[in-house]
């Protein structure tokens, strides 16, 4: 499969019978074209399921009404900022509820967890556990478009980070065989990514992202064993660096701005070994 960052650029619209995307205007390096706020609604039915509304920006907040219409539930793939901090002002607009696994982001007395059937008129969407890009990230199957949203953990475009201490490698490995297996199994063809285009080979981009990561591990390692050769042959370097030292090797092909995230990746990394 093509590197899904090679791929083109994005402004959002309708997918499916149910879905549309409200592309927030807060792009950035980490946010990519912007965060989707995605809209679910079955076609027959005035009310809809609102996921992740974003920042708290007015002009997108208008957006997102212009396509929800009667709003019956806001839900969050999960806690970052970029996703969550608009959630509690629009559902208070709409007298409406937000459902996320951590409580500190809730609005009313309902969670939101595995196995969860959230249903609005006809639409119905299912919660699928996928800790690892943060301990608390969800992500929502619309079984009726053959469609799964992803939040972070799948990304439209590039791949995504896994920042140590919250998020963890080996969850988030096994969030992504668990998507896999799910997509074959309920037949998913389609990811709804929290940034980035949508991707209509979901198998394929799933599988692009466990050899990603399978390919980072094994140079995280190869840089171990240069380093440590280093440390043999009588060179020094403080340990306390040793994540930084890393990341100049495995990730030098990526603009440095990016390095301080990359950095977060690697100590996730550097956990995901000691631990196994």
């Amino acid at each position: 499969m093509t590197d899904p960052a090679t791929g083109p650029g994005w402004t959002g619209g309708s997918f499916g019978d149910t879905g549309t995307c409200v592309l927030a205007p807060n792009a950035d390096v980490m946010t990519l074209d912007g965060t989707n706020t995605w809209v679910l609604r079955d076609r027959d039915s005035s009310r809809s399921v609102v996921v992740d509304p974003g920042p708290s920006i007015d002009a997108h907040l208008d957006a997102i009404d212009a396509a929800a219409g009667d709003v019956a539930v806001v839900l969050l793939t999960h806690h970052h900022a970029d996703h969550s901090e608009a959630a509690r002002e629009y559902a208070e607009r709409h007298g409406c509820g937000v459902r996320a696994l951590d409580p500190a982001y809730r609005l009313g007395s309902e969670g939101l967890g595995e196995g969860d059937v959230v249903a609005v008129g006809g639409l119905e969407v299912h919660v699928v556990a996928t800790p690892g890009h943060t301990s608390d990230s969800l992500s929502f199957v619309v079984p009726q478009d053959r469609a799964v949203l992803t939040g972070d953990t799948v990304l439209g475009r590039g791949t995504t980070v896994v920042a140590h201490p919250d998020g963890q490698l080996g969850a988030y490995l096994s969030s992504l065989q668990r998507l896999h297996a799910l997509c074959g199994e309920q037949g998913i063809t389609t990811v709804w990514p929290g940034h980035g285009p949508v991707i209509d080979d979901a198998l394929g981009a799933l599988d692009f992202y466990l050899a990603h990561r399978q390919q980072r591990l094994d140079q995280v390692r190869s840089a171990l064993r240069d380093l440590h050769a280093v440390e043999r042959e009588g060179g020094t370097f403080p340990h306390e660096t040793l994540p930084r030292a890393i990341v100049e090797v495995v990730y030098a092909d990526v603009d440095p701005v990016l390095w301080g995230a990359a950095e977060l990746s690697v100590r996730a990394q550097l956990a995901y070994l000691t631990e196994g």
